[in-house]
């Protein structure tokens, strides 16, 4: 196919014969008539190279290769209209599905703040999936388009945003800032007094590591002091983390705010670490094609208001 002669109002004559499942309804739909909608659907025939529909007694049957292109087709669509004429969001009205990429605690701690917004706002079309978030560089997943939204700590990211550089393609905003705490169980033979750099090389350690790595910024800062650490379990989940600890006499390193998501706060002490670490900044961040759309938008703000909830719960100054 050649795209640079290629019709894309034909494009909007696929999309709707795939939604109505009918020349004569998609005729309506676009106000065209029918013998306009099939010489519409002749010149797509010619210019993919192979038929699209079959013509059935119930109507218009897509084969394969239609089913794969539109979700490709409808989303394009969809972006196109939005940039030209974008709609206020109505989240009562109107249908939207987010994808947010963040870890367990993080989620543990703003998912119940967004589904008061998705309740108070009465927003039944509205549905958000969690996916996991399995790195500290999201770009990759905000560029493909995987992730709305990526929330977490992206210190390499927020510290070119900081120096005034950024990201071209991204944007950023601050939730919250937290700091790294020693976790303990409660009873453990480090319990009591402070905890000393030489009793906390001594110990053995779990690490939370999102990529599997086997070292963490920790260890990084330890190495900066000629120390190390004995790491016996990496594991990829704050909750597990916790859960972990609580009955060993392993200590982790977590920030203090999301202790609490781990939902093993009573058995767990924090301890202040005998070394230097800098502070933990939670951003949101999306693509800048998503910045203006209106849905989105509707997204971020509750996504705002859902971790200033969380952090005035968690106690914070």
């Amino acid at each position: 196919m050649n795209f640079r002669s290629f019709d894309l109002n034909l494009l909007r004559v696929f999309d709707a014969v795939m939604a109505e499942g009918s020349l004569t309804r998609a005729a309506d739909t676009l106000a065209m008539t029918q013998p306009a909608i099939s010489h519409a659907m002749r010149r797509l025939r010619e210019a993919v190279g192979e038929e699209l529909f079959t013509r059935t007694a119930h109507g218009m049957r897509p084969n394969d290769r239609a089913e794969q292109l539109w979700p490709q087709v409808r989303s394009a669509l969809s972006d196109l209209r939005e940039a030209l004429a974008p709609e206020a969001f109505d989240a009562g009205r109107h249908t939207a599905y987010f994808r947010l990429a963040m870890a367990d605690a993080t989620a543990a701690m703003l998912c119940p703040g967004l589904l008061q917004a998705i309740e108070k706002d009465q927003a039944p079309g509205v549905s958000i999936r969690v996916i996991p978030l399995t790195t500290r560089d999201p770009r990759r997943l905000l560029d493909a388009g995987e992730a709305d939204v990526a929330i977490g700590y992206f210190p390499e990211i927020t510290a070119a945003f900081g120096a005034g550089g950024g990201h071209p393609a991204l944007r950023h905003a601050r939730l919250y800032q937290t700091r790294y705490v020693g976790v303990m169980r409660r009873g453990h033979p480090l319990a009591k007094g402070e905890l000393s750099l030489d009793a906390y090389c001594a110990a053995e350690h779990l690490l939370v590591s999102f990529s599997g790595r086997p070292h963490g910024y920790v260890d990084q800062a330890l190495s900066a002091l000629g120390r190390s650490r004995r790491i016996v379990l990496t594991v990829n989940q704050f909750f597990t983390a916790g859960r972990v600890v609580a009955q060993s006499d392993l200590l982790t390193v977590l920030p203090d705010r999301f202790v609490e998501a781990t939902g093993y706060r009573r058995e767990l002490l924090t301890r202040e670490l005998p070394l230097e670490l800098p502070p933990v900044l939670v951003d949101m961040l999306w693509h800048r094609r998503l910045d203006h759309h209106p849905a989105q938008q509707w997204l971020r703000e509750r996504i705002q208001h859902a971790a200033e909830l969380a952090h005035a719960a968690a106690g914070a100054p």
